[in-house]
């Protein structure tokens, strides 16, 4: 199949709660500079510059982030953002997804990517994910990206692979998806060896897509696949998203499928999912201290620091903090309670959201 029916889902429409307060509601991670210069959706496009042209990139997120989505992504034409009526997991997501792009091209395969992840090497991410959109439009099957393991993850789920399709490309057979481990079951899977990190990157052809949905999920693929030969499909969606299962794809589909492939990266992945995560790509003081905002230090170790530039903030004597100031909030946590920031959140006024 011709490279030009490959295209590109993003998925923009997380909140980002774990970045709060640099992260809002209408400003969520995905349109922040979390790490690096430019913001994550910005790099993200831009990595698939060369590989998808911007014309066949389609942007799903929420209604109150179009605009600032067109915005950070000029090249992408205003048509290809679309906005979910309300929140409802990646499976409706990617179920919405592929009749968007049906309705564009039937024989369409197209690569689903999250907004938000970091990858530097952004030529041997255009070749991994060639890969991955050359075997699913060849075979019946859905392509995953495994992320070689740098260490024994408790935050990522994981891909187990089986035989060994084409080992010049790094395609292998897929097992099955495993869930989160605890650390003592995540140190095996890294010893093992036949175990990557499941980084939420997948491509697959629009029947293929419309073969699993009805395999493994039909109460989703029924209401879709009236909502796909609707004549009023703008006022159908809004009746009928809110009414489909919230539940991620991986659950919905890739737990159950058994023609699933993986192409293993050849580029290294961050979803950076928390504070903590940046951590790993800042440059650090000789106390550890990662300092992205005008400080002062005495006595102060493996804190992370953000902030502007006009607004000092000075630390002594602590360790293992996150400070985050912005204009109207400023969080302060001990690295070892950000699983809390949630909880925090629902005591926070809506206006500081």
């Amino acid at each position: 199949m011709a490279q030009s029916n490959f295209y590109a889902l993003i998925m923009a429409g997380g909140s980002g709660e774990r970045f709060w307060p640099m992260s809002r509601k209408k400003t969520p991670k995905h349109l922040l500079p979390i790490v690096g210069k430019q913001t994550m959706i910005r790099q993200t496009v831009a990595r698939l510059r060369g590989l998808i042209p911007p014309e066949r990139v389609l942007i799903l997120t929420q209604s109150y982030q179009i605009a600032a989505l067109r915005k950070q992504c000029p090249e992408i034409p205003k048509a290809n953002f679309y906005a979910e009526p309300m929140r409802r997991d990646t499976a409706p997501a990617a179920g919405l997804g592929g009749i968007l792009m049906e309705r564009r091209d039937p024989n369409a395969v197209f690569a689903v990517l999250p907004a938000d992840a970091y990858v530097k090497d952004a030529a041997a991410f255009r070749k991994t994910l060639k890969i991955a959109l050359e075997t699913a439009a060849k075979n019946p099957v859905i392509a995953t990206v495994g992320i070689v393991p740098t260490r024994a993850a408790t935050v990522y789920g994981y891909l187990k692979t089986k035989k060994t399709l084409c080992e010049k490309q790094g395609v292998f057979g897929v097992e099955r998806f495993v869930e989160k481990p605890d650390a003592k079951t995540a140190e095996k899977y890294l010893a093992q060896g036949n175990y990557f990190w499941n980084a939420g990157i997948f491509a697959w052809s629009v029947p293929t897509l419309k073969d699993a949905f009805k395999r493994h999920c039909p109460a989703l693929a029924r209401p879709l696949e009236k909502l796909s030969k609707s004549k009023n499909f703008a006022k159908d969606l809004t009746k009928v998203y809110p009414t489909l299962e919230r539940i991620s794809v991986d659950y919905a589909v890739m737990e159950k499928a058994d023609n699933i492939v993986m192409v293993r990266a050849q580029f290294d992945w961050d979803d950076v999912g928390e504070w903590t995560a940046v951590a790993r790509h800042q440059p650090h003081d000789d106390k550890g201290n990662v300092l992205r905002a005008t400080a002062a230090t005495q006595e102060a170790s493996d804190n992370i620091v953000y902030g502007g530039q006009r607004h000092l903030i000075a630390l002594c004597g602590v360790k293992g903090l996150v400070v985050v100031h912005t204009p109207d909030a400023t969080l302060i946590a001990d690295k070892a309670h950000l699983g809390e920031l949630k909880a925090l959140l629902a005591k926070v006024p809506d206006k500081h959201k």
